[in-house]
């Protein structure tokens, strides 16, 4: 276990912390949770900078540090919805095509030699434009939702990327392979 993957560690606990200070009885308790959600993107950007300058780069590091980061998104998503700050739609449109990546990333983890797939541009896009418009409905800035309905089109798109790149690397298998 390596310092990136500490870090990624830290963020999966950073969820139920989250979790807890967004439905407390503080008097900012929307502020304190968005101070937390800030604190675990910028551990994301850590971590995936101290792998990349010191190589550090591990298979586990390059799936659990996204599933971190979408585990997070997906929370903020949720309390949001609970709350009434965004529409229940966002986090059913996000659900499925998180958990299509999810699936599609264990099925090449396990039938193509551990295969990992990068994120691609798309998605880190879609991510910043996630974390603005988190920020911008929690704060109740005009364009809050807005931005939200652009991260949900980015990040679907993002998704039409990784599935074709996958299919292109399922094509590669064997079919008896596949059906194992």
């Amino acid at each position: 276990m390596n310092l990136p993957n500490i870090i990624t560690v830290l963020r999966f606990a950073l969820v139920p912390i989250f979790i807890k200070v967004f439905f407390s009885s503080l008097e900012k308790s929307l502020l304190y949770s968005i101070l937390i959600f800030l604190l675990a993107g910028i551990t994301d950007i850590l971590d995936g900078y101290i792998a990349r300058k010191y190589d550090l780069i591990t298979r586990w590091g390059q799936a659990m540090d996204p599933l971190a980061d979408k585990l997070m998104q997906l929370t903020v998503l949720v309390c949001f919805a609970i709350k009434q700050f965004i529409p229940l739609w966002v986090i059913i449109v996000y659900g499925i095509k998180e958990l299509l990546m999810i699936f599609g990333g264990i099925f090449l983890y396990a039938k193509k030699d551990k295969m990992v797939l990068p994120a691609n541009s798309y998605g880190k896009v879609a991510t910043v434009i996630f974390y603005i418009a988190i920020l911008a409905i929690a704060f109740s800035f005009t364009y809050g939702k807005l931005l939200m309905i652009i991260a949900v089109l980015f990040a679907l798109y993002a998704f039409v990327r990784y599935f074709i790149i996958g299919i292109k690397y399922i094509k590669e298998f064997p079919s008896s392979e596949i059906l194992d």
